[in-house]
């Protein structure tokens, strides 16, 4: 057992950018709170009856109001999270993803290759000062 000192004892940049969380409206609404009053911008994406990859990177580019040019493939993907040069600058973005499960059923791969491009953007985040997090509902 280790006493709690003064300093941190892991960097931000350690901690896993994409929680696996079970979600609500109400725990959605806390999240929107906290991501308020910290001046960040959160993004909802809502993953009912998409089961492919076509239809995530959809729902998602949709949640995230990716610009047009945006292509719908894993490179295209994670060009546009490490940007947001479309919305106002924020010292952090939280994507919040509802209802994931049947996702996660039918295509586990593709979500996972999704979740694994936003712990990469999380770094290149990291590396410019800004926090990237995603909350991932696989419960329902």
């Amino acid at each position: 057992m280790t006493l709690p000192t003064d300093e941190p004892s892991s960097r931000d940049d350690e901690r896993p950018s994409v929680q696996r969380v079970e979600l609500n409206d109400e725990r959605v609404a806390g999240l929107r709170a906290l991501a308020d009053s910290l001046g960040f911008r959160l993004f909802d994406a809502d993953l009912m009856g998409c089961h492919d990859k076509a239809g995530l990177l959809e729902r998602l580019g949709r949640a995230m109001a990716f610009p047009d040019w945006f292509g719908g493939n894993w490179d295209a993907w994670f060009d546009c999270l490490t940007d947001l040069g479309w919305h106002t600058p924020a010292p952090g973005y939280v994507l919040v993803v509802r209802r994931a499960l049947g996702m996660h059923r039918t295509a586990p791969e593709t979500l996972d290759t999704a979740l694994a491009i936003v712990e990469d953007a999380a770094r290149v985040w990291a590396d410019r000062g800004v926090t990237l997090r995603a909350f991932v509902d696989l419960e329902s």
